[in-house]
């Protein structure tokens, strides 16, 4: 589908962007939790865990917005109707649904820890990295289904 028009190719573009921020983003995510599971002092803690929300996590959910347009812009080779499109919206919602209901909360409620006993136990560390873990399979399952097209 590449070079079939400008305004395709634009999205594809902005499409794998996107995706590329959203993985360094859990990637660094990934990796301040791993401090944390490692035992980081308190100052390396409260670096990497400010209060205040995540919102480049939500890069994420731009994902099938410009998914979705390249399908409806394209040819029938990537209409909505193909099984590796339908794979990765089903990879998306169920990574957007980790990402809000247990990665956000969990990275939070690390921060408020972190603000009032100064760090965080390793355990708390390593249930961020399973979480975070959990995102980055999903994102390698809808891109594996991306290149595979089948």
């Amino acid at each position: 589908m590449i070079a079939v028009s400008v305004g395709y190719d634009l999205l594809f573009l902005v499409h794998v962007i996107l995706a590329l921020a959203t993985i360094t983003v859990l990637i660094v995510m990934r990796t301040s939790a791993q401090a944390i599971a490692r035992g980081a002092d308190e100052a390396v803690q409260r670096a990497r865990f400010p209060r205040r929300r995540n919102w480049a996590a939500r890069v994420l959910h731009l994902l099938p917005v410009t998914g979705v347009a390249m399908s409806l812009s394209g040819s029938p080779d990537v209409s909505l109707t193909r099984p590796w499109i339908i794979v990765g919206l089903v990879c998306y919602l169920a990574a957007a649904g980790h990402l809000e209901a247990r990665t956000l909360p969990l990275e939070r409620v690390v921060a408020e820890v972190i603000e009032h006993d100064g760090t965080a136990t390793p355990e708390r560390g390593r249930q961020l990295t399973r979480s975070v873990d959990t995102i980055l399979a999903l994102i390698a399952l809808a891109l594996l289904a991306m290149l595979v097209q089948f």
